[in-house]
Order: structure tokens, then sequence, then C-alpha cells
């Protein structure tokens, strides 16, 4: 036998073990829903352990769907054939594999390194972080198993309408806003231990996202002060935060640190409800409720890094989406052929939200002024 035919004999082999191969991804891979990042669309696959994360398109999804170790090459084909009306390419299967082999998201294949972990303290005196807790994810536990009983429709339901109640009853009477808030200003004795106490609702905001997170299987790796001289506030970081599983536990894990801004005013509120209209206290009170409520209330505008941006992007399925608009409105400059690849969804979103975030913007700027005039010459 010839060496050629050697050589023809250990392909043709290679090519039937690898028809014959019925992979199967290895327990704890993360695959993340469908989102638009682009004019694509892409989901995030996570590994367990090292947690690299890398995207893939639909049809790539579609494939990994059928590892389970039950099908072979000529299974998947037919899978993918009937799904997408065309014969996946052999060549496309092989290089799948292997983009997965050398990730280490097939069962039998050996552990990544795991990630070294973040020191437990980084940057200047003037800006950077530090990590409080060493064991950030049983801590979470620990608050989420306390605070169980809590976390029930029936004990949140109520606290809800609550709080709905308590923003519009304050917000009804914008002059009695100015007053309080001047009222509020002008008490140093009153305003420093407000602030010490918006301060640790800040604290406790943050943890409210870590104790959401583990409430729906999520992992909490880091607790920690971040500071920017003169500021320093708590942050907490939620590794899986994009898988959790369905719509709803993104929108509560994101929602949930100005849920509990707004709660903890509430003691406040009540107060301020039982007192007569001419009690001098009360200013004082409406002063404090404005001031917090505005500042829960601003963590839910839909913009970076605010919450309610995190919240607008799980709701219209978008990843990176004030990046992906500034890009897409940079390609606009250039001409139409620039965005013939994006769908007409993306261009709507991309268009839709740089008109808004400019508007919001504007908003903001002009309230502030607004707000600094009424309070300095009323």
């Amino acid at each position: 036998m010839t060496a050629a035919d050697r050589a023809g004999g250990r392909a043709a082999d290679g090519a039937a073990a690898l028809r014959a191969y019925r992979p199967a991804l290895r327990p704890g891979v993360l695959i993340g829903p469908a989102v638009l990042r682009g004019p694509r669309t892409v989901h995030l696959v996570k590994h367990p352990v090292g947690g690299g994360t890398f995207e893939i398109g639909p049809k790539e999804h579609f494939v990994i769907g059928l590892l389970d170790g039950t099908r072979n090459l000529d299974d998947v084909v037919a899978a993918y054939a009937s799904a997408y009306r065309r014969r996946l390419p052999e060549e496309q299967w092989t290089r799948l594999l292997g983009l997965l082999g050398a990730r280490g998201l097939l069962e039998g294949s050996p552990d990544p390194a795991p990630p070294e972990p973040p020191p437990a303290r980084t940057g200047t005196f003037w800006k950077g972080s530090r990590r409080t807790v060493a064991d950030a994810h049983r801590t979470a536990g620990r608050l989420h198993r306390l605070l169980a009983p809590l976390l029930r429709p029936w004990v949140q339901l109520p606290l809800l309408a609550a709080v709905l109640a308590m923003t519009v009853a304050v917000l009804a009477d914008p002059a009695a806003l100015a007053d309080g808030t001047l009222e509020l200003l002008g008490r140093p004795l009153v305003l420093v231990p407000f602030a010490v106490f918006l301060w640790f609702s800040i604290c406790l905001h943050e943890l409210a996202h870590g104790v959401a997170a583990r409430h729906y299987g999520g992992v909490v790796t880091e607790i920690g002060l971040r500071w920017r001289f003169p500021a320093m506030m708590m942050y907490c970081t939620v590794d899986n935060y994009l898988f959790l599983p369905g719509l709803r536990a993104k929108l509560v894990v994101a929602a949930a640190g100005a849920h509990v801004n707004l709660v903890l005013l509430l003691p406040f509120a009540l107060w301020w409800a039982l007192l007569e209209p001419a009690d001098p206290v009360r200013p004082l009170l409406t002063g404090m409720l404005f001031v917090g409520i505005v500042q829960a209330l601003s963590n839910l505008v839909p913009l970076p890094p605010l919450d309610g941006y995190r919240i607008l992007s799980h709701t219209l399925r978008v990843a990176n989406l004030a990046p992906e608009t500034r890009t897409y409105l940079l390609l606009r400059r250039t001409g139409r052929d620039a965005v013939a690849a994006y769908p007409p969804r993306a261009r709507r979103i991309h268009t839709w939200y740089a008109v808004t975030a400019a508007g919001l913007v504007l908003l903001a700027v002009g309230g502030t002024c607004t707000a600094v005039v009424l309070l300095l010459f009323r």
C-alpha cells in the first residue's frame, strides 16, 4: 500500500468518525436569548467554569440546540434542512465543533483555567474601587434567605401600590415641592442626616440588585465600594445577569434598586400624610420626599449607565443599544448604502432611541436650569 493510499484511508476513517460523532454540550453552558446587536441577531454563549463569552448567530444557535449526545452529522443536517431549506455544509459543521471544542464547551473537553480573581482594590485615591466582601455570592444568598418572606407577591404588590400612591400624591403640587425643597436646603441640621440616609439608600439599592438576582438564580460576583473623589458608592456585580431566565427576571433585577429606594421613603410619606396642611413640619417632609423620589426615579431614565437603560434594552431585546445607535448614526451620514444591512426593526429602534436620548438630555438640562432659577428667585 502506498503512502497516498494510507493517507486516503486515514482521511476516509476521519470523515466516517466525524459523521458518526454525537457531540453534546457540557452541562451548565449558558445560552442567552436572541438579541439585536447592530444589524445582526445574536445569542450570547457563556462557559460555566471559565466564564468566557462569545456570540453566535441564529443558525449556529439552532445547531447548538441539537447537540444533546444523541444526534450525529446526518441527523443534524436533516434537522437543519427542515428548518432552513438548505443543507448544512460539512465544513461549517467541522468549524462549529472546532470552535466549541477549543472553548471547552463540549462534553468531555478539559476545563479552561478559571479566571483570576480581580484585585481587592484598584485605582487611586481619586478614582477606584475596593471589594468589601470576600464571597459576594454567599453574602447575597444569606440576604436573600433572610428577606425571602418579603419577596412574595402578596407583600411586594401592596408595596408597589403604596409607592405609586406616594409618588402621585407628592408630585401633584409643584408649588409645595418648591417650597419644601427650599425649606430642606435651609435646614442643614435636617439636610445632612437626610443626605446620609440617601447614601445608605443607594447602598441598599445596589444590594437589592444582588438579592433580586439571587432570587432568579443569578450569580453575584462582587460587592464593594467605588469612588470618584469626593463621592463614594456601593456596587454589586451580577455575573450572569444577561442569562437570567425570561424577560421578567431581568426587568425585576434592573428595577429592584429604584423600588427599594422608594419603599424606604414610605415611613416619611405616612408621617407626611398624617400631618395637617398647615403643620410647619409638612413642607420639610415634602422637600425630603421630593428629593428622595427624584433620586429614585432618575435611575429609571433610559440613558446609560442607569437602570432604566437596562430595562429598555431588555424590553427591546437589543444589546449595546447606545453604542450601536451611535454607530448607526455615523453610518447614516455616509449614505444609504452604509445602513442597507440593518433590518427595518433595527433602523426604527436606533432612530427612535437617538431622538429619545437627545430629548431626555435636553429635558434634564432644561429641568435642572428651571429648578435652579425657581429655587434662587422664588
